[in-house]
């Protein structure tokens, strides 16, 4: 997934404010509790980003 892709996910799912905050402030389980901004830039792939926001904020599989 390319980084456009997953900022257009982000703001369609969460809108921008709460997508932008998601993305700077929570820290995600999965990835040794990085935020998403972090694990992105240490090199995980956005797709398994965009799951994990998906899985811990209850967003339908539908749309993952």
């Amino acid at each position: 997934m390319r980084l456009t892709e997953f900022r257009s996910l982000m703001e369609a799912e969460f809108g921008v404010a709460r997508g932008d905050a998601m993305l700077n402030d929570h820290t995600l389980a999965a990835f040794g509790g990085k935020t998403a901004v972090q694990a992105i830039a240490a090199g995980f792939d956005p797709r398994e980003v965009w799951r994990s926001l998906c899985a811990e904020f209850d967003v339908p599989r539908s749309r993952w």
